[in-house]
């Protein structure tokens, strides 16, 4: 993976991405417009890459960094420890901003979690699903006031606590929203959200209504576009107006883009398009 020729291979595709970018979110769109995304805080969740992360962890993160990435999202350590993964992502030039964490790890050794998410270097830990077992009012209740001592923990461990969301989390149960539950019974101070904007549009619910009802909680964003159809495509590839959702940064609160695919049929291929519509789009 690291051989000349890949780099290559990757560099091609980045161009290639840039004209295809370029169409797709609508040509002369991407030189206007006052603001972009702070390249520095363009990164891609690593469960994107997990096919090849399995087989040469080193050589993809070393492909990712090349591509332009400056940023990660961990999932999981593919039987490494949390010093040798770190050692991998220093040498690829990656920050770790962020790591998903189970419901079962909040449960058990906490403090040993934060531990290793300071050698990971991360800001944030995050829970990234619930079990269908909580799928109900009383689940979310249960779960939002472990969330706010998970996360009150993190804080004093000078960490910061997300919950990602999938469209199971928008289901209406007994006439409640199980993710507003999360929203509003959570202690700001210590529980916001990594906002996979795939999954809430997929769900049927706008962004930007709740950055507007729970203001400053979305630090993070998954970066996740739509086909037509309804399955996962490239970022800027797909139907999700990404302009629109970004230019209420300001309240929203996000402070990362982090790109992720979850079916990706060239993981690398999806790596490069979506990292160069972050990289080029103008909102």
């Amino acid at each position: 993976m690291s051989t000349r020729r890949d780099f290559l291979r990757l560099a091609a595709v980045s161009s290639a991405a840039v004209a295809g970018a370029s169409g797709l979110l609508g040509g002369t769109a991407l030189a206007s417009g006052p603001r972009r995304v702070p390249p520095g805080h363009i990164g891609i969740q690593l469960y994107t890459v997990r096919s090849l992360m399995t087989s040469d962890p080193q050589g993809t993160l070393d492909a990712l960094g090349r591509i332009g990435y400056s940023t990660v999202g961990v999932s999981g350590l593919y039987g490494h420890t949390p010093q040798q993964f770190r050692a991998m992502l220093d040498h690829a030039g990656l920050r770790a901003v962020l790591t998903h964490l189970s419901l079962d790890a909040i449960r058990g050794d906490w403090q040993r979690e934060l531990d290793n998410a300071h050698v990971l270097g991360v800001k944030w830990v995050v829970v990234p699903s619930l079990p269908s077992s909580l799928w109900t009012p009383a689940g979310y209740r249960q779960v939002a006031a472990e969330f706010t001592a998970a996360g009150e923990a993190a804080r004093a461990a000078g960490l910061k606590f997300l919950y990602h969301n999938h469209d199971f989390d928008f289901r209406t149960v007994d006439g409640e929203v199980l993710y507003d539950i999360l929203a509003s019974e959570t202690d700001p101070r210590y529980v916001d959200f990594e906002l996979d904007l795939y999954w809430i549009i997929r769900a049927g619910y706008d962004p930007v209504a709740y950055f507007e009802r729970y203001p400053g909680r979305f630090p993070v964003f998954h970066v996740k576009d739509m086909a037509p159809g309804g399955a996962f495509e490239d970022v800027g590839y797909g139907t999700i107006d990404f302009r629109r959702i970004f230019r209420r940064r300001d309240v929203s609160g996000v402070r990362e883009y982090v790109v992720e695919h979850d079916q990706p049929t060239d993981p690398l291929v999806t790596a490069a398009r979506s990292y160069e519509t972050l990289h080029t789009i103008r909102f």
